[in-house]
């Protein structure tokens, strides 16, 4: 399972997902995170430079090219909800501020 999470960087789970800063990307398996990546995708800044279908499609792209399954956040608007519940990717609230517990807590 592939799950994306916003991060801080002291491995937190960031406050904001449509706004994050940074994300990881882990891939689960067997109740283990086997791989996890960092990104700086600065949707903090990008955000408000546009228009909002274009920030979803700046989010969808990333989640795409990533092979993310399953999105955690701790805080996500309506519209950016629907937007990935069309995508058909599962969205789940962190169980917890770390990030990686947040993300084997999530497993299947």
């Amino acid at each position: 399972m592939r799950v994306c999470v916003p991060v801080t960087l002291d491995g937190q789970v960031g406050p904001r997902w449509g706004r994050a800063e940074r994300l990881a990307v882990a891939e689960v398996a067997a109740g283990q995170i086997t791989d996890w990546q960092e990104f700086a995708v600065d949707w903090n800044t990008l955000h408000d430079q546009g228009t909002e279908g274009a920030h979803h499609a700046r989010v969808a792209r990333f989640l795409r090219d990533n092979h993310v399954e399953t999105v955690l956040a701790g805080h996500m608007g309506p519209p950016m909800r629907a937007m990935l519940n069309k995508l058909g990717l599962h969205v789940l609230p962190a169980e917890t501020e770390d990030a990686r517990a947040a993300v084997l807590a999530a497993g299947p």
